[in-house]
């Protein structure tokens, strides 16, 4: 049931993002959530690579809810990081509304 919640507000913040920039709300939802599940998967792997590596009998024993409470630090973070990532980028793309006010009346150059 966290997990759900958890979810619901990576799809809330991204959803809220990408309607403030007029970009397609869904699939930056979506894209959170599945950059969520994708560091979760990634960083999962790597733990147990050094685990296989470092005793490999430690991963019989391993208890795989501490293994998801443990990721689940990685998941937020990379979400987190994506999305001040789109947020600085969009900021930056967006055109200042007082400077296109100046340009109304006067002719295109086209060069």
């Amino acid at each position: 049931m966290l997990g759900l919640v958890l979810l619901y507000w990576i799809g809330k913040y991204f959803y809220k993002l990408a309607e403030e920039y007029n970009k397609s709300p869904w699939g930056f939802a979506i894209l959170g959530i599945v950059v969520y599940y994708g560091a979760i998967v990634l960083s999962g792997l790597i733990v147990g690579i050094v685990m296989a590596l470092t005793s490999p009998e430690t991963l019989d024993n391993f208890n795989e809810t501490l293994l998801s409470f443990l990721l689940l630090p990685f998941g937020i973070l990379s979400c987190y990081l994506l999305y001040k990532y789109l947020e600085k980028t969009w900021k930056k793309n967006t055109p200042d509304p007082v400077e296109l006010i100046d340009e109304i009346g006067k002719p295109n150059e086209i060069s």
